[in-house]
């Protein structure tokens, strides 16, 4: 039941004492129309287990406005209309008009079960749980959690909390091991199956956790690497969230020079055990990694993930911790797709000057016929870009298109471990003597070129800064500022 104040999280608009609300697994809550068909929570991005789906019942005419959503918590004291059990932390519910308050699953139709009263769309008929496990692909995680002295007090406590919430996403295929580090680390559990016996072990144990000694980030992810390499049996995904509030005190040093909590002279792939690493015939294990506040080493966490595929995140707001993770695990447990490779071929004379494809490896072969870049892993419904420059030979008189390449994808289908090939469209340019008005140059194209030569260009800045050239890197910074000044945002 909506109570005086809330917002719908979805179109913020209220939600009134006698308005229905539902409350999603990720604890927070919309009108039900506002997230009807929706896949992931419009507020913190986490996907969830099961699509709600609510239609407006033919008996009632469609509502001038949506019903509305807000960022609390579900009320943990109520039970269930239906099946009179009580209501655990993250679990998703629905509220009716009549304030009579039910499990997602318990409930569909448009009548309440309670006091026979109609509502004026129908409650969904949700996906269970079990079939939501079996078309997803499970999980092995790693948590490697900075227990370090500075951690104490409210930093440890929101740390368990937004690690129960990690521990009741996970499925019975999904496995979880918890790493625990400051000046040594420690398995908190070993890799576990996400049973409810397990997480009854992983929340105790995690609750366990208290805050002392130093930081050495090396020492929990040697551990991390521990369990992983330690495996009989792999399941599909595996990944690592790395968590840290501080810097490595350990194994950086202290020399360098830099502003902040940068120093360029440390070597932060150093921190990654090899096997965490991509190398001849295997691929990196992505680390996600969470910095904790503002004394965070940022360089050191940036480097961590972008080295193995993983990706930094910046909790500045110690409260929004829980949030923060949501949106990874998320990510990691909607992964449909793996060893994903786009190739291109050239039609001839065409030749691929370069591949800008960021963190993601690319490569082109020694004619420049040819080019690849290797994608890896990705979500569902998750997009990659990439920009590919190609020399062209000049147009001759007659020739008003030129075919320039055939793009194909392999990949691994994670649900049924087979290999998939597509072919796409071949890639060919207009080139006419005059451009008509409605021809224009692609502005997605040019926004591409300009965050690559930006990102090029701050590169060269710090290299200059980093040989002590602090008037060369003032002098590719201003010249560079003068080109952003004039392009598209």
């Amino acid at each position: 039941m909506a109570s005086a104040g809330q917002r719908c999280a979805g179109c913020y608009g209220g939600i009134g004492r006698s308005e229905a609300a539902f409350s999603s697994e990720c604890a927070h809550t919309f009108h039900p129309l506002c997230v009807s068909g929706a896949h992931s929570c419009p507020s913190c991005s986490a996907f969830w287990s099961f699509t709600p789906t609510f239609q407006l019942s033919p008996l009632h005419p469609q509502p001038a406005r949506m019903p509305t959503v807000h960022h609390g918590a579900a009320t943990s004291r109520l039970a269930c209309g239906v099946c009179k059990r009580a209501f655990g932390y993250g679990t998703p519910t629905f509220t009716s008009e009549c304030q009579h308050r039910f499990h997602l699953a318990c409930v569909t139709g448009s009548v309440c079960p309670v006091c026979n009263a109609r509502w004026p769309y129908q409650a969904p008929a949700a996906a269970t749980a079990a079939a939501a496990e079996q078309a997803r692909t499970p999980l092995d995680l790693v948590t490697v959690l900075d227990v370090s002295g500075s951690m104490t007090g409210l930093k440890i406590a929101l740390l368990k909390k937004a690690m129960e919430f990690v521990v009741d996403q996970l499925g019975p295929a999904d496995r979880l091991s918890v790493v625990a580090f400051s000046t040594d680390a420690r398995r908190v559990i070993p890799l576990t199956r996400m049973s409810d016996v397990g997480k009854v072990k992983a929340k105790d144990a995690v609750q366990l956790l208290m805050a002392d000694g130093g930081t050495n980030i090396l020492k929990g992810l040697t551990e991390a690497a521990k369990v992983l390499d330690g495996r009989r049996h792999k399941n599909a995904v595996a990944s690592v969230i790395l968590l840290s509030d501080g810097q490595d005190t350990y194994n950086l040093g202290g020399g360098g020079y830099g502003y902040g909590s940068v120093s360029y002279s440390k070597n932060y792939r150093a921190l990654v055990p090899g096997s965490l690493l991509s190398s001849a015939g295997h691929r990196s294990t992505p680390i996600h990694t969470f910095g904790f506040g503002g004394d965070h080493d940022s360089s050191a966490m940036h480097t961590i993930a972008e080295e193995t595929g993983g990706t930094f995140s910046f909790i500045e707001d110690e409260t929004v911790v829980q949030d923060s993770f949501a949106q990874c695990i998320g990510g990691l447990l909607s992964v449909v797709v793996q060893e994903a490779l786009i190739t291109v071929k050239c039609v001839h004379p065409v030749r691929v000057r370069a591949v800008k494809s960021g963190r993601y490896d690319s490569s082109i072969d020694a004619y420049a016929r040819s080019a690849s870049v290797d994608v890896g892993e990705l979500y569902a419904d998750e997009e990659r870009r990439f920009l590919l420059l190609v020399d062209v030979p000049k147009a001759g008189d007659a020739d008003e298109v030129t075919q320039l390449m055939k793009v194909t994808c392999t990949y691994r289908d994670t649900a049924t471990g087979q290999v998939v090939d597509v072919a796409g469209e071949d890639v060919e340019v207009q080139r006419p003597v005059e451009l008509a008005k409605d021809q224009q140059p692609s502005m997605e194209v040019g926004r591409a070129k300009f965050r690559v030569e930006a990102t090029e260009d701050i590169a060269a800045a710090r290299a200059a800064a980093e040989r002590g050239e602090y008037t060369e890197a003032a002098r590719i910074l201003d010249v560079a500022g003068r080109g952003w000044g004039g392009c598209a945002s």
